[in-house]
């Protein structure tokens, strides 16, 4: 089984590729994220691309000014949104032989890959899915396994990471994909804030559909609780104690404890340990980190003190969990 690396750096650019009849949501829906996320203090560059002039959706709107094709750095992300595609035809592309030779040159580059919905088949044709995990839009799961035998297709999920490729099932989980990019990138604080701007849930993991403790607790109006979770959802991995805290929040810790039992029904140091759990169950599903890693990563420092609180909350111990999300 191919070892899954975490991803290149972003360097923040983002190249959309627009292919003939793209579905005008698989392409809107994931950009406004990282626009949204660039508005909110991300670096994102988004630059849309193609081998055509234009090109007119599936929906009829004609889309023109394209850059043609530029090359890629490591640590970019291509974004392929999906065409309209009914079925995968023996003998006939789903895109055309530029673009396909253009998305194998750029991940040989370092480009991270994304594709959304029926875009996943454009990764296909370059064979960037042979031996990775992927997902595609249901009506085309049985046809992608039968056109790329070495992909391993899954369905019934939202979306998929695979090291530097990444997919996602049909039309706005797009955007379930964009933002868990977003998370990767820049940290769960920033996606939960892109979020809340596009009120959408954030989806825990690509196959479940729970809000996160990120976005579950941030409904209230009390200023220094917001603070105070926004330090800790920033910085995950460092300890804190209750009066570091309400120094934080410009309250006493007990000021600081009733303002979050009134604002969110859990203490400050417990909603701290529902958000590293969190980011525990991510690196687990997204990376080949051990266990001891992961926890080290996520501010716990004693490993068996990590174990036992990640089976409490999800009912089996990490490396059973990992089996489950894959």
């Amino acid at each position: 089984m191919r070892a899954v690396s975490e991803p290149s750096a972003s360097t923040g650019r983002v190249l959309v590729l627009v292919l003939p009849d793209v579905n005008l949501l698989d392409l809107s829906g994931p950009v406004q994220v990282f626009d949204a996320a660039a508005h909110l203090g991300a670096r994102y560059r988004l630059e849309y691309v193609s081998d055509a002039d234009e090109a007119v959706s599936a929906q009829g709107l004609r889309l023109a000014g394209f850059a043609r094709l530029p090359s890629a750095e490591p640590g970019d992300l291509v974004l392929v949104p999906g065409p309209r595609l009914k079925d995968l035809r023996p003998g006939e592309s789903p895109v055309p032989d530029a673009v396909t030779r253009w998305l194998r040159t750029t991940h040989r580059r370092g480009a991270r890959i994304a594709s959304v919905c029926t875009g996943a088949a454009a990764l296909g044709e370059a064979g960037l899915l042979d031996g990775r995990r992927c997902t595609t839009h249901w009506s085309l799961v049985e046809a992608m396994r039968r056109r790329y035998p070495a992909a391993r297709v899954q369905d019934g999920v939202l979306y998929v990471h695979d090291g530097p490729v990444s997919t996602s099932a049909g039309i706005s989980s797009g955007i379930d994909l964009a933002l868990s990019l977003v998370e990767r990138d820049h940290g769960p604080a920033l996606a939960a804030a892109v979020a809340r701007e596009l009120v959408v849930y954030l989806r825990r993991n690509g196959s479940a559909s729970q809000i996160s403790p990120f976005l579950q607790h941030r409904s209230h109006l009390h200023p220094a609780v917001h603070r105070v979770q926004d330090h800790l959802a920033q910085h995950l991995d460092t300890p804190h104690t209750l009066a570091e805290l309400a120094a934080v929040a410009h309250l006493s810790p007990r000021g600081l404890s009733r303002a979050f039992a009134a604002a969110i029904g859990v203490s400050p140091l417990e909603y701290q340990q529902q958000l590293r759990l969190e980011r525990a169950s991510r690196l687990l599903a997204d990376t080949d980190l051990g266990v001891d890693a992961v926890a080290g990563r996520c501010g716990f420092r004693d490993v068996r003190h990590f174990r036992r609180l990640f089976s409490a909350r999800y009912g089996m111990p990490p490396s059973q969990a990992r089996k489950h999300m894959r």
